[in-house]
């Protein structure tokens, strides 16, 4: 492995950048060199200019992926190569603020029903029920629940935090027949082909958009829209802003406040508002 590349993972692991971020920076940085056929260490801030511009204007990368590389180039010559100068006079972008197109009850209830394989709808559901993040319901292993406190673990999710979020009864029963018929085979509860990893990001993406297809929806969005549904149905049935918040492992309450204008009403029975979410 390349000196620099050691560098740049252990100046990222004792700065506590969770470990899908490392791995975003360090492709990054990677696709950089393979542009220029040439270590990254060894080019001009002029270059490393012509490279954003070359993801925008040629390869039509959205801001926010543009972004993302950023941030990796501002790490590797910031931090890594402690070029603070060179680092800085790479300016941001600013994406379009869209508003998500919110998936309804229904129309959830159709892209569960899609997905035929056990495991798959069983991923999707938990995806939604504990409103995941595609990272977080990946790395779930089967010790991470906790149906003594109607609880799921979630290790290490973003910024590095661990939280837990909501186990609603019928996600735990389906849980438990999944297990009891597919017995997966080592700690993940949602293994790869190798069953001592996990499945693949990838993977889980063509699987929901496989499924919301065959379901016929067609709003926009990738399987992060079962979180935004998850967050925006609980507001719907009448769950506390700050529970929310703990749900959804946000560090700031403004940013869970963004689902209050989506919602499209709130209910006034709040009993049993948790399984509102298995109601057909």
């Amino acid at each position: 492995m390349h000196p620099l590349r050691v560098q740049m993972q252990r100046d990222m692991k004792l700065r506590g950048l969770a470990l899908r971020t490392q791995e975003t920076y360090i492709a990054a940085v990677a696709a950089l060199a393979k542009h220029y056929r040439r270590s990254p260490d060894g080019l001009s801030v002029e270059q490393v200019h012509q490279y954003v511009l070359h993801m925008l204007d040629e390869r039509k990368l959205s801001w926010s992926s543009c972004n993302q590389a950023i941030c990796a180039f501002r790490f590797f010559y910031g931090i890594t190569l402690k070029r603070g100068v060179f680092a800085l006079e790479i300016p941001h972008g600013r994406a379009p603020q869209r508003q998500p197109e919110i998936l309804s009850r229904a129309e959830v209830m159709r892209v569960l029903d899609a997905a035929r394989r056990l495991p798959d709808r069983v991923l999707l559901k938990t995806t939604y029920a504990a409103g995941l993040r595609l990272s977080e319901v990946i790395a779930l292993r089967w010790s991470d629940i906790d149906s003594e406190r109607m609880s799921l673990r979630i290790e290490q999710g973003k910024g590095a935090q661990d939280r837990y979020t909501v186990l609603s009864s019928g996600l735990l029963a389906e849980l438990r027949t999944y297990w009891k018929l597919c017995r997966p085979l080592g700690p993940w509860m949602f293994p790869g082909r190798d069953p001592g990893k996990p499945i693949c990001d990838s993977s889980v993406q063509r699987l929901y958009t496989r499924t919301k297809q065959k379901a016929g929806i067609t709003k926009r969005g990738g399987i992060h829209a079962l979180r935004h549904a998850f967050a925006t149905h609980l507001l719907e049935a009448g769950i506390d802003l700050h529970m929310i918040q703990r749900f959804m492992g946000h560090r700031s309450l403004s940013t869970t406040q963004r689902y209050l204008h989506l919602t499209q009403s709130h209910l006034k029975d709040k009993a049993g508002a948790l399984d509102l979410l298995w109601s057909g």
